[in-house]
């Protein structure tokens, strides 16, 4: 796969303005501010490629970046309390609707804050998932922010909470800050594709 040909291809408010599905698509989804577009940017070697905000709920597309031989998938981030019911409300039909669509899709990367147990939209995101039968790997990310012990803890638990639900789920640590997990998710697209 070759990262230095990506570019921003497309982003898409509604579910009807989605265009055909013609590569592999890996999408990654999360929580707001769960680190998406940072996490995008690091594994692509780019700064500015996905927009990074300070204020969650900003992704409110779904945006596409194309490589050579797959597209990168951006979800909307989901769970952020101050959206208005009608902008939930669209988003979950889009989601739906992306999902839904038969669309090449190899793998959903769904993204966990490593600080923090999943909450009640990460548990059904995955149980989403699992009922599509849509292939799909845990990114834990922000694992900077923990020590040691604070770290093994929490993979510990969350691991744990994840495989209740996909037992066979493969698991990856991540930080976008010190490019912890880099290597090991590339190697993985890799092999999906």
């Amino acid at each position: 796969m070759n990262y230095n040909s990506v570019i921003f291809e497309q982003a898409f408010g509604t579910f009807e303005q989605l265009t055909k599905s013609d590569l592999p698509e890996i999408c990654f989804s999360g929580k707001s501010n769960v680190g998406k577009s940072s996490l995008i940017n690091r594994l692509l070697g780019r700064k500015n490629l996905a927009r990074v905000s300070t204020k969650p709920g900003k992704t409110v597309t779904i945006n596409f970046y194309k490589l050579d031989c797959a597209r990168l998938v951006d979800l909307p981030g989901y769970g952020y309390a101050k959206v208005p019911f009608a902008e939930k409300d669209r988003w979950s039909t889009l989601m739906e609707g992306y999902f839904k669509s038969g669309r090449n899709i190899k793998n959903v990367f769904q993204l966990i804050d490593m600080r923090h147990k999943p909450g009640d939209f990460d548990i059904t995101m995955l149980e989403f998932l699992k009922a599509m039968n849509i292939p799909c790997s845990v990114i834990l990310t922000k694992s900077d922010k923990l020590n040691r012990s604070e770290f093994l803890k929490m993979e510990e638990e969350i691991s744990g909470m994840v495989r209740e639900i996909l037992p066979d789920c493969k698991i990856f640590a991540f930080s976008s800050l010190n490019g912890n997990g880099v290597n090991e998710l590339r190697e993985y697209l890799e092999s999906l594709i």
